[in-house]
Parts: structure tokens; sequence; C-alpha cells
């Protein structure tokens, strides 16, 4: 595949086979339904389901095992199911092989092919914040819903609702990141699969702990997995350390940037995981409100 500066398309080629060797290594035919659900409802929470019936039309960008998907496409006419990874999608299909009312597109999110203003919602969680131009990510998001539609999109924070000693940890832990993303596919699993068993494992227990005895730990690092499976730590160390590309938002400029790409009413979650936003695409000049 050839590089971002060469295509100038709006994909980093290794990031996007890193994920396929993780979703192929993690499909999350191991997670537990309950679990799978608990983290669902983090994610959508903010989402306006009352505006979605049984004929919704809606995609999912950057579907990944189709995880979320396997929750959503019950409730909606017809789920489109977008990942630049064939591996990712061969997952996907796999694990929705009983949904007869998904459509599955090997597509980078600059290559969707579903018509312009034509969906009823789309989401994005976890995904843009991982392609080299975010803002035109969004963009090219929103341009496939209908005027009203509502997007829904998850992107790494920048820590900016966290105390300063929190951001100076991830500072020192993304410096590993940046060295261990080097490595061969193979190696990189193996390390983050240490770094679950040896830190986000025992930190996250130790939050469990600390939590049972009434004590605050929001801002605790890891605190977030304290009431999750080994297999969620496993899949996520590979996601965060094991990925060549990665970028960081505030709040702020995640509004911005979903304003500057044409969603209106935008809100956000104010629960982890952060941050998730909610807008909906503004309405064309001379259409009814």
């Amino acid at each position: 595949m050839k590089s971002q500066k060469t295509t100038g398309r709006n994909v980093d080629p290794e990031t996007v086979e890193g994920f396929g060797d993780e979703w192929s290594r993690f499909d999350q035919t191991h997670l537990d339904r309950e679990e799978a659900k608990a983290m669902f409802d983090g994610y959508f929470r903010i989402f306006p389901w009352g505006r979605l019936d049984e004929n919704s039309v809606g995609f999912d960008l950057g579907c990944g095992s189709g995880r979320w998907a396997k929750i959503v496409a019950p409730r909606v006419g017809i789920l489109h199911l977008i990942d630049a990874s064939a591996e990712a999608i061969a997952v996907a299909r796999r694990n929705l092989a009983a949904s007869m009312n998904c459509v599955f597109h090997v597509a980078a999110v600059d290559q969707i092919s579903l018509p312009d203003e034509s969906m009823d919602f789309g989401y994005s969680l976890g995904v843009l914040h991982h392609v080299p131009d975010t803002q035109r990510g969004i963009r090219d998001c929103v341009k496939k819903l209908k005027p009203g539609a509502p997007f829904l999109v998850y992107l790494y924070y920048r820590f900016d609702n966290r105390p300063g000693w929190f951001r100076a940890i991830w500072r020192i832990s993304d410096f590993g990141r940046k060295r261990i993303a080097r490595f061969g596919y193979p190696l990189r699993n193996a390390v983050s699969q240490v770094i679950a068993g040896t830190v986000y494992w025992p930190l996250a227990r130790a939050s469990l702990l600390l939590e049972k005895l009434k004590m605050n730990v929001e801002h605790l690092p890891l605190s977030a997995y304290r009431d999750r499976s080994f297999y969620s730590m496993r899949t996520d160390a590979l996601d965060r350390f094991g990925t060549s590309l990665e970028q960081r938002f505030t709040r702020l400029e995640i509004q911005n940037m979903m304003e500057a790409a044409g969603l209106e009413r935008v809100e956000f979650s104010e629960l982890a995981p952060y941050w998730c936003a909610l807008g909906y695409r503004k309405k064309s000049p001379g259409r009814d409100r």
C-alpha cells in the first residue's frame, strides 16, 4: 500500500494493517455479553434512539470487529459497516453472520460509497483520531447524513478534565507507545499483553478495591477498567500501544471540528469514555425546520 504522502488519501496504511491484526487476534467472541452491553451503553448514552425505527438506515464508520454493530443492527432497518481493513471486515462478517440487515464495505473514510445525504444516522467510535486529518474525516461522514440526522463520535481526549500529574503519566506512556508501535505485529502484541498483565490489571483491580472502600477513584489511572475483564484489557492494551498514528483533542477542539463539518446542537457525554459527542447535520437554507 502506498503512503499517505504519496496518495494524498486520508488513511494511514500501517495503522489500518495494525487494526486488521488486532481484530484478527481479538475478534471479541470471548467478550462477555453483559460487559459488551455495559461498554456499548457508555458510548451510546447520549444517542437519540427515539429518532430511529425499524426502517432507519445508517452507518458504522470504522466498524472493526462489529462489536457495536451487533447491538445496533437489531434496532434499525439497514446498517452499513465500513472499515478500511479487509481483515476487520472479514471478522465483522463472521460476527454478524446472523444479521441479514448488515451491508459490508471495505473503504477508508474518504472512500465511503454511500450517496450523500442518504443516511438517517451514523457513528464512528474510536476511529477518526487514527486518520491523518480528523477534521476532514468528520466532514466526510457528515456528508452522508440526511439534514437533521444524528452523528455520534468518540475521539481520544487530551486529558483536559484531568489534573496535571495525570497528564504527566500519560506523556510517559505515550513515549513508550511510539516505540512499541515500531515493532513488528507479533512483538507489538507480545509487549502489549505483558503491559495488560503487569500494568492494566493491577491498577484496575486496585481501583476496584479502593472503590469498595468508598474512595473516589475517578482520577486514578486505568480506573475505567476496574470492572472490565482481562480480555478487554488485553484488547485495549494492543489498541493503545500497537497503533502508530494517534491524535488527541480537547472538548472544545472536538466541538469546533464538528461544527465546522456541518453539525449543530453538539452535546457531550459528561461521563467516561471521554470524549463522546453527538451532533445533528445542519439543514440546508430553505428547508423546513
